[in-house]
C-alpha cells in the first residue's frame, strides 16, 4: 500500500504532517473504494461542494453557549460535515492520479470548491452574529438595542466580505500556486499543475460554440484565478521567463537550479501550509465552539493576513536572487 499511496500524493513535501499521515491516508482507501465503481473524480469534487456548502445549515445555529446541548451538536454536525468536504476534495486528486482521469475541468472545480464551502458558511456566520452577540457585545460594554445591532452586524458583513473575498480567496489562491510551483521545479512542468493566464485565456477563446455554459464560465473564472496569482508574484514571473529564455524549454532547466529552487522553497511551504485547510479551518470550528464565530472574521484578516504577506514577501524574495544570479 504504501508504494500506491505515495503514487496518488503530489508530493509528500507539499503535505503537512496531518495530511501525509492521517487524512491522505484514509482518503487513499476513499479513491480505491471510488475506482471500483468507475466514479469520476469531477463528481466526487462536486460530492465535496455540495457538503461543504451544506455544512452551513448547522454553522448558522448558535453553539452550548446560547443553544444548550443541541446548539452544541449542531456545530459538531457542521464541523464533521465540513470535513467530510475536506476528506472528499483530497480523494478527488488522489483518484484523479490514480486512475489517469485528470482533466481541465476537474483543475478548474478543485480550485474553486473550498470557496463554495465557505461563501455560504461566511453569509450564515453573519446572520448568526445578528441572532446572537451578547459576548461580543459584553466586551465592548455596547447596549444591546436595535439599532446597535443593526450597526455591529453591518460592520460584521464587511469584516465577512474582507475575510471571504480578500483573506481566504485570496491567501488559498497563492498557497495552491506556490504547492504547484514547488511541484514544478521538483518534478518538472508535467510533475504540477503550474497554470499561466495567458495560455488558459487561449483555451477559453477556442472554446467551441456548442461547449456547455458552466464548463465557460469556469475557464473565464480560472483565467481570472490565474491572472491574480501571476498579479502577486512579480519575481517569480520574472524567474520564469528568465529561464524560458536561458534554456529554451522548461524542461532543459538544470537540476543545479532546481535544486536550489526547492531547497529556498521547502522552508516557505511549511508556513505556507498555514493557509490551507487544516490550520485555518481548526480555528474557524474552535470559535464557532466558544459561540464567537466573529473571532475568526479578524483571524483570518489580521493574523493569516499577516502571514501571507510573509510567505508572498520570503518567496519573492528568493525567486529575486535566483533570477538576479542568471
Amino acid at each position: 500500500m504504501n508504494e500506491k499511496y505515495r503514487a496518488t500524493l503530489k508530493s509528500s513535501e507539499t503535505e503537512d504532517w496531518l495530511d501525509l499521515h492521517v487524512i491522505r491516508p484514509f482518503c487513499y482507501y476513499c479513491a480505491v473504494f471510488f475506482a471500483k465503481f468507475d466514479i469520476n473524480p469531477n463528481t466526487v469534487t462536486i460530492w465535496s461542494m455540495i457538503v461543504g456548502a451544506a455544512s452551513a445549515i448547522f454553522f448558522g445555529c448558535a453553539s452550548f453557549y446560547y443553544g444548550g446541548t443541541m446548539g452544541l451538536v449542531y456545530n459538531i454536525i457542521g464541523i464533521v460535515l465540513l470535513m467530510v468536504a475536506d476528506v472528499l476534495d483530497c480523494t478527488d486528486g488522489q483518484l484523479a492520479r490514480m486512475t489517469g482521469k485528470k482533466s481541465r475541468l476537474g483543475r478548474i472545480l478543485d480550485g474553486v470548491a473550498g470557496f463554495t464551502w465557505f461563501l455560504p458558511i461566511y453569509v450564515v456566520l453573519v446572520w448568526r452574529f445578528y441572532q446572537h452577540h451578547t459576548i461580543e457585545f459584553g466586551w465592548f460594554g455596547i447596549a444591546d438595542t436595535p439599532q446597535n445591532t443593526l450597526l455591529a452586524t453591518a460592520v460584521v458583513f464587511v469584516l465577512g466580505l474582507i475575510a471571504g473575498f480578500a483573506g481566504l480567496a485570496g491567501q488559498q489562491r497563492l498557497a495552491d500556486y506556490y504547492i504547484q510551483v514547488h511541484l514544478f521545479f521538483l518534478k518538472g512542468e508535467k510533475g504540477s499543475e503550474l497554470d499561466n493566464s495567458v495560455r488558459q485565456q487561449e483555451i477559453y477563446d477556442h472554446m467551441p460554440p456548442h461547449a456547455p455554459a458552466y464548463e465557460r464560465l469556469f475557464q473565464k473564472s480560472y483565467v481570472d484565478y490565474t491572472r491574480k496569482q501571476e498579479k502577486v508574484t512579480p519575481q517569480f514571473q520574472r524567474l520564469l521567463s528568465k529561464l524560458r529564455e536561458k534554456y529554451g524549454s522548461t524542461d532543459n532547466i538544470p537540476q543545479q537550479v532546481r535544486e536550489e529552487f526547492r531547497q529556498k522553497s521547502l522552508p516557505v511551504i511549511f508556513w505556507n501550509g498555514l493557509l490551507t485547510f487544516n490550520f485555518r479551518e481548526s480555528w474557524l470550528f474552535l470559535f464557532c465552539l466558544l459561540d464567537v464565530p466573529v473571532c475568526h472574521f479578524v483571524f483570518e484578516i489580521v493574523v493569516l493576513g499577516l502571514l501571507w504577506k510573509y510567505v508572498n514577501l520570503r518567496h519573492e524574495a528568493f525567486c529575486k536572487e535566483i533570477a538576479d544570479k542568471l
